[in-house]
Order: structure tokens, then C-alpha cells, then sequence
């Protein structure tokens, strides 16, 4: 299936373990869950204008959750790990604004 890109980089993931990796180059991305790598480095480099040199994935499995008598679980999610070439950087959303 074709996604455009804005569709399949859904959001960055920005958190302490994501900002200890952005320093060798590393970005994290929340992305579309059936998105493959080829399309993932291909969506951040048109986004962003940058080279990725590599794209590592994995999936988030929803959490339990319990309202009551009924027992749930909340959506599962990809992530998706991206590195860029050296010296090259994306703006983290919270330095936008």
C-alpha cells in the first residue's frame, strides 16, 4: 500500500531514553503500525531532508487495563528507530516551538 509520508511518521517520541540516543545520531519515531523500514526511511527523509543511513523497528504491545468488571487492553503501536548520517539533525518538536 502507498501512505504519504505525513502518514506514516505519525509523531516523534521524545523522552529520556530518545534524547540519550539523538546524541550518536539516533531519532525515534511513533509510526504506522504496518509501515516497513523502506517506507519509514523514505517518509523521514522527505519529511526532514536528511540521509538515514539505517531504520530499526519494534512493536509496543498495549497495556492491560481494568474499568470495573471488564478487562481490557489499549491499542499496540510501532516504533521505529532512525539514524541519521553524520552530522546531520532534526528539530525536536519541543525546540520548535
Amino acid at each position: 500500500m502507498m501512505f504519504d509520508p505525513s502518514q506514516i511518521v505519525v509523531s516523534q517520541i521524545i523522552t529520556e531514553k530518545s534524547l540519550g540516543l539523538k546524541v550518536n545520531g539516533v531519532y525515534t519515531f511513533r509510526v504506522l503500525q504496518h509501515a516497513r523500514k523502506t517506507q519509514i526511511k523514505d517518509a523521514v527523509e522527505k519529511l526532514f531532508n536528511v540521509e538515514v543511513i539505517s531504520v530499526n523497528t519494534t512493536k509496543v504491545l498495549g497495556k492491560k487495563r481494568i474499568a470495573g468488571k471488564s478487562i481490557g487492553r489499549t491499542a499496540g503501536w510501532k516504533k521505529a528507530y532512525v539514524q541519521l548520517k553524520k552530522g546531520q539533525k532534526i528539530k525536536l518538536l519541543e525546540e520548535i516551538k
